[in-house]
């Protein structure tokens, strides 16, 4: 089946690119969200459409459609419109801003119609593949949220198709909570008084308080520091600093406990500084997801294995989030190996493409053929 699909990589490729050089970032995937719908019309899906928070779809019928499995990727990516788009393509790698995450997850799912055709799989089920918004950050996966919560038609399985990595396999999600603490100097702040030391000093405070937090084994739980700003130059006082951080646990009641206590503190502190402080909730998702011997979890490890792919087993955060608040069993996968993740010189390899791709026919079929039923 590699074999077949590597025959099909100019066509992926050109998805790729042509997906890749419209910046998408969140909120604002309207552009993709075209080009995407005409790519799904143009393989002559059924009810090619878009939706009110911008999520884009097709379906591609099942013979008997009997059962629906959803294929999703996000479509925004963490850079804006002031970023060069531009796509790199080498012989080995392809190279631009937000090209594992997630432009080749959209490229895949929008070539899977041709895929499919070119390789005359036949499929009982019918396949609806969608490209959802707002997935990141503050979206905190409102479209396929969106999604779930309205469509009237039932859906058996889901799969979330990202970029990277290839071996990924999640099918549990963490509780999380992602939040942003600011503080602020006043225009009217008294710096005569004890303790004016500045934002970032003050950040500083909190995040040796936090550090203090005693954190359980079981559940397992941590907290995270993702990034700190504040400040403009030199010969001046930080009047602004934001702290973003997350809380991850296996119990969605230790989230709720360390979210207190977190607030507590930033309000304590601001208390002896006299600073303004706003703690903003980005993000949130509760944990759980199917089991390590669900059918499902199952037959994607021995596909996995088939194809020689080293399953990373890890909780998610993704869209399979979403899947897991509306009780649909669905696990969430990677297409390639990469580097530079996050940065404007994000790669991804070509060739473990195919493989990547192979393994995703393979858990289609699985479930068109009712191997991951549950138990």
């Amino acid at each position: 089946m590699e074999e077949k699909v590597k025959d099909l990589q100019d066509m992926i490729l050109t998805n790729l690119v042509m997906l890749g050089e419209i910046p998408a970032p969140t909120f604002r995937e309207e552009n993709r969200l075209r080009f995407l719908v005409n790519r799904l019309t143009q393989s002559q899906l059924l009810n090619c459409s878009t939706d009110e928070v911008g999520n884009g779809l097709g379906i591609l019928p099942g013979e008997r459609g009997d059962k629906n499995i959803l294929i999703v990727a996000h479509m925004d990516t963490l850079f804006d419109e002031k970023i060069d788009h531009t796509c790199s393509v080498h012989p080995n790698y392809v190279s631009a801003p937000g090209i594992s995450d997630n432009t080749l997850g959209v490229a895949v799912m929008a070539s899977l119609p041709e895929i499919i055709s070119a390789l005359d799989i036949k499929l009982n089920s019918n396949l609806i593949l969608m490209g959802s918004s707002r997935s990141l950050g503050r979206g905190n996966t409102e479209g396929l949220r969106f999604f779930l919560k309205n469509t009237k038609l039932p859906i058996y399985a889901g799969i979330s198709v990202e970029g990277v990595r290839l071996g990924r396999l999640s099918y549990s999600s963490i509780g999380m909570t992602r939040c942003e603490i600011a503080y602020s100097v006043p225009e009217e702040y008294d710096w005569t008084r004890f303790g004016a030391v500045g934002s970032i000093v003050t950040i500083n405070e909190v995040i040796n308080r936090i550090l203090e937090i005693p954190l359980p084994r079981r559940p397992k739980s941590s907290i995270v520091f993702n990034s700190i700003e504040g400040g403009t130059f030199f010969s001046s006082v930080a009047k602004t600093a934001i702290l973003r951080l997350e809380i991850r646990s296996e119990s969605e009641e230790m989230v709720k406990a360390l979210s207190r206590s977190i607030r507590d503190i930033a309000s304590e502190v601001s208390s002896h500084t006299g600073e303004a402080v706003e703690v903003d909730i980005i993000s949130q998702t509760n944990p759980g997801g199917i089991e390590f011997a669900h059918p499902f979890a199952v037959n994607t490890r021995a596909i996995m294995h088939q194809l020689n792919i080293k399953p990373r087993i890890s909780p998610s955060t993704s869209e399979l989030a979403a899947f897991i608040s509306a009780g649909i069993p669905a696990l969430t996968i990677g297409m390639t190996r990469g580097e530079n993740l996050g940065e404007l010189s994000e790669t991804i390899e070509i060739q473990p493409i195919f493989t990547g791709i192979a393994q995703l026919l393979g858990i289609i079929l699985a479930l068109d053929r009712g191997l991951c039923d549950g138990n």
